[in-house]
């Protein structure tokens, strides 16, 4: 099952079928949406929408799950309400990903078409790496961090619990993203991110704050 069925949800779906060209067998059941996002029974993408959360209830054992939404803030909170009902975690990786053996994955991952992952880097659970990124030696991806299209991550980069980095954007080495922050699209980032702000420009300069926990005020 996928949680959500936008177009990020659609390109997870692409990731599953891509796999099973490979010969991988995976069966998508589905997409699980909250009331007011698309009604039961809608098909999207040959799949159809089968309800809301609840409807793990008494299934969440025998079918695994996977986020498809791609805010950060937005994917915590499905996560933490689909683990209640003790939800099973899949991870989707595309067949065209170059990784080493030495990078340790976490569950409910998601790495798109293209991506590069070199050796000695952490991808934390839920983590999103999107189509085309490359991440690079001793790289350190926490828990729901989201990484847009094109991003360059450097080496020994920490990147913290649900920050969001914009597509385009170039880390380099040695930086720390602090937790919850927002890289902007391009953005060059010379210097650390402390946490809960926005960054953009190049080279990278904070505008904008938020107060801690922001990302639980949904």
């Amino acid at each position: 099952m996928i949680l959500g069925a936008g177009g990020h949800a659609r390109e997870v779906l692409d990731i599953f079928e891509a796999k099973s060209e490979g010969g991988a067998v995976t069966e998508v059941i589905g997409f699980l949406v909250d009331p007011g996002l698309g009604a039961p029974g809608t098909i999207v993408n040959d799949r159809p929408i089968l309800g809301g959360l609840d409807w793990l209830d008494g299934r969440a054992t025998s079918v695994d799950v996977i986020c498809g939404v791609g805010a950060p803030e937005a994917r915590f909170d499905l996560v933490t309400r689909a683990s209640r009902h003790g939800s099973r975690w899949a991870t989707a990786i595309h067949p065209s990903v170059v990784m080493s053996r030495r990078v340790e994955i976490g569950v409910g991952v998601v790495i798109g078409a293209g991506a590069i992952l070199t050796d000695q880097i952490h991808v934390g659970d839920h983590v999103h790496v999107n189509l085309g990124c490359t991440v690079s030696h001793d790289a350190d991806l926490q828990d729901f961090v989201t990484v847009s299209p094109g991003v360059h991550i450097s080496g020994t980069v920490l990147v913290g619990i649900g920050a969001y980095l914009g597509t385009g954007a170039s880390i380099i080495e040695r930086r720390q993203i602090g937790e919850w922050s927002i890289v902007g699209a391009g953005a060059v980032v010379a210097n650390d991110v402390p946490e809960n702000s926005t960054v953009v420009g190049v080279p990278g300069k904070v505008i904008k704050r938020r107060e801690p926990g922001w990302q639980l005020r949904r």
